[in-house]
């Protein structure tokens, strides 16, 4: 996938996040929350410019989204309470890591729709997982995900929004 499909993707897997959040309140977390996912969902591919790294290959597994997420999380805790309203500091780490994790999920949920797949499981197997729906290039694939997740965000958005 192009750019904007990873992000339409990654828009479309973190609106129900949103939706939660925004529902019970938490505005800011949600909007900090959305820009975490939209600036982490493309990570993954700064493989291609490592000479020593394949493409689709470490950076796109179920360890590095882990690493990231507990990168992130871990990050976060350092952050002091008083500097976020009202959440404790495990739950800032939990929702960051979690939210980081998820954002370079949707990023392998995106390639995993190509015909060239990704390799889930490596260390642990290099097959890679496929779906062959649409090869990565395709405009009209990437520019559709980018809309449907446009859309999914702001019907999440508006949803959580009281009518009062």
């Amino acid at each position: 996938m192009y750019r904007s499909g990873h992000y339409g993707v990654a828009l479309l897997a973190y609106a129900p996040v949103l939706y939660v959040l925004a529902s019970r309140g938490h505005v800011a977390a949600a909007a900090g929350g959305g820009a975490l996912v939209w600036v982490l969902t493309t990570l993954p591919d700064a493989d291609q410019n490592v000479p020593v790294i394949d493409h689709r290959g470490v950076t796109h597994t179920l360890l590095f989204a882990a690493l990231v997420g507990a990168v992130v999380g871990g990050a976060a805790s350092l952050v002091p309470v008083s500097a976020v309203d009202g959440v404790s500091s495990a739950t800032l780490a939990a929702g960051a890591g979690g939210l980081a994790a998820l954002a370079i999920l949707a990023h392998l949920a995106a390639d995993a729709i190509t015909p060239m797949g990704v390799a889930f499981l490596w260390p642990l197997s290099g097959k890679r997982y496929s779906l062959g729906l649409t090869p990565a290039d395709s405009r009209l694939w990437n520019g559709g995900l980018f809309a449907l997740g446009v859309f999914a965000t702001a019907a999440a958005a508006l949803l959580a929004t009281p009518l009062y």
